[in-house]
């Protein structure tokens, strides 16, 4: 709710005499309230977001409109903006009931064609993804602002804010040299952990299982010769299994390009070779 005041003054043969002040209070009609159903982001990953609209009076609101500034900020003078409105994902649902689809394009997004029954409520449902424009360095966060707007209704704003998630996100790769290899040779086979997250990870473990099985094995993590503790292998079996904090996967390098401010992303890098004989 807000308040008004105002005050009236008489003038007469050169005197001034102000009135006492009046009081007011505005009553919202139309209340709005935004949320982030996602904990946090990562780059490329989808986040929902709902919008809740509440009207308190007696007539339906038509023609209302949202408009979703998706995150936009100013980088060196332009605007960027780091979310991505997935097409269609919209959803509209009045006092509980899913209507149909409505209109939602563009960026900032709008979604229009919305009625607030009276003394009802709207929920709109939609996602967006995190895009090139998304920091994704620890600490960084994502906040985006709607302002909903309808005839004879003044214009209402609401905020949610996303942090970026903080972790590792691994991948792993697995190589073999020489391809082709006569009886009793020796081969090697190179795995390489990339992390394109901004946390280092110091706990993963890589499992495997050699067929053929290699005898005579040397391990070596990041080009220096493994500790017997890094790992275990079974001679019959053929099962290797590295130990838990015997390699470390730093965090992901994020750089922007300083004309177009998109973020690029240079992962961190593990490597681990086992050599044996077949």
């Amino acid at each position: 709710m807000a308040t008004f005041t105002n005050q009236a003054t008489l003038s007469y043969n050169n005197i001034t005499v102000s009135s006492n002040i009046v009081t007011g209070e505005i009553t919202e009609v139309l209340s709005v309230a935004k949320t982030a159903i996602s904990d946090a982001y990562s780059p490329g990953e989808t986040l929902t977001y709902a919008v809740s609209l509440v009207n308190s009076g007696s007539t339906a609101l038509t023609g209302v409109t949202i408009t979703d500034d998706l995150g936009a900020y100013d980088y060196n003078g332009t605007t960027l903006v780091p979310l991505t409105y997935v097409d269609g994902s919209a959803q509209y649902f009045a006092n509980g009931v899913l209507q149909p689809a409505p209109a939602a394009s563009g960026s900032p997004l709008v979604i229009s064609g919305i009625t607030v029954p009276a003394e009802g409520s709207v929920i709109l449902v939609y996602q967006a993804a995190a895009n090139e424009f998304a920091p994704a360095e620890t600490g960084a966060s994502i906040t985006n602002t709607v302002t909903v707007s309808g005839t004879g209704t003044p214009a209402e704003t609401a905020s949610a804010t996303v942090p970026a998630e903080n972790e590792a996100i691994l991948s792993i790769s697995k190589s073999l040299s020489p391809c082709e290899v006569t009886e009793n040779a020796q081969i090697t086979y190179t795995f390489l952990i990339q992390n394109t997250g901004n946390t280092a990870e110091n706990s993963a473990v890589i499992n495997d299982t050699f067929d053929p099985v290699l005898r005579n094995i040397a391990v070596s993590v990041g080009g220096a010769s493994a500790q017997s503790t890094d790992y275990t292998y079974d001679e019959i079996t053929g099962a290797f299994e590295t130990a838990s904090g015997a390699f470390s996967v730093p965090a992901a390098t994020f750089t922007r390009d300083p004309v177009t401010g998109a973020y690029s992303v240079v992962p961190g890098t593990a490597e681990v070779t086992v050599t044996g004989t077949i």
